[in-house]
């Protein structure tokens, strides 16, 4: 797929049997990608305003689908 346009494929012609069966796919990916971003914010916003500083990478795993996020 192309990556400015999902709907054609590499050489330009339209695919939408590829672009259909991956568009729920690529939105529940970003949807998880939202969350575990979101999460790391409040994790990190929390750890400040209880007087700490975080030294290290926050690193977490999705229990769904075992994706790491630091």
């Amino acid at each position: 797929m192309n990556k400015n346009n999902p709907y054609y494929n590499n050489e330009g012609y339209a695919d939408p049997t590829a672009f259909y069966g991956t568009k729920q796919i690529v939105k529940e990916e970003a949807e998880t990608e939202r969350r575990a971003n979101e999460l790391i914010k409040v994790l990190k916003f929390i750890i400040r305003s209880c007087g700490f500083e975080l030294i290290e990478r926050v690193k977490i795993k999705d229990t769904k689908t075992g994706k790491e996020f630091k």
